[in-house]
């Protein structure tokens, strides 16, 4: 699984040094991709992401079908201060599968942590929580594309940002007992994609 992994990310890296069109996969199941993924890395040249690096903690993506074919997508992830961080978007379907457009909300929501799935670390897994406080977000257009997915195991998910050169490229994980120990590899393709910042995030870390 390992190896497999290693050779999409790299494969995935070279096509953003090489060409401006990164195409999802052509197989792309939506239904597949259903359900709880780990944020285990991402790579991304975005200032907001470099600014606020020292504070990042890994966080959890609800991926969810809609009956028109778009994907709700819900990420949450735990503050310094203990409190849940939560983001939501729409991403609509388009006529290429495994790529969706979504606009970034202007807000999203702090939450007060009260009580969560996870008992043995400090996951942010929402189940009972209230909302704290609204902080303000990105306003902006997004084109985001699965582009090399192995349903039961891992995800990446490229995502570019409108009339800007922000560019995201997350890597998921259906289970974190697969991916512990492996995010060093992740590094040795940063010079492939030329950003500003690179940053890999060790689930046992924070499990």
């Amino acid at each position: 699984m390992t190896t497999m992994l290693l050779s999409a990310l790299g494969a995935l890296l070279c096509s953003l040094v090489v060409t401006a069109e990164v195409m999802p996969q052509g197989d792309f199941n939506l239904q597949g991709v259903a359900g709880k993924w780990y944020v285990i890395g991402f790579a991304t040249n975005a200032q907001w992401f470099v600014k606020h690096r020292a504070d990042m903690k890994m966080g959890t993506t609800i991926l969810t079908p809609t009956a028109d074919g778009d994907l709700d997508i819900a990420y949450t992830s735990r503050n310094a201060d203990g409190s849940c961080w939560r983001m939501n978007h729409l991403a609509k379907k388009t006529n290429l599968a495994g790529k969706f457009i979504y606009n970034s909300e202007r807000k999203s929501t702090t939450y007060k942590h009260i009580h969560t799935r996870c008992t043995n670390g400090p996951m942010c897994d929402i189940v009972n929580s209230t909302p704290s406080r609204p902080s303000l977000g990105w306003s902006n257009e997004n084109d985001m594309r699965v582009v090399d997915v192995k349903y039961d195991e891992y995800a990446l998910i490229h995502t570019k940002t409108k009339d800007v050169s922000s560019v995201l490229t997350n890597l998921y994980g259906k289970i974190l007992s697969t991916l512990q120990n492996q995010s060093h590899c992740f590094t040795i393709h940063y010079h492939l994609l030329k950003i500003l910042y690179y940053e890999i995030l060790y689930p046992s870390q924070y499990i």
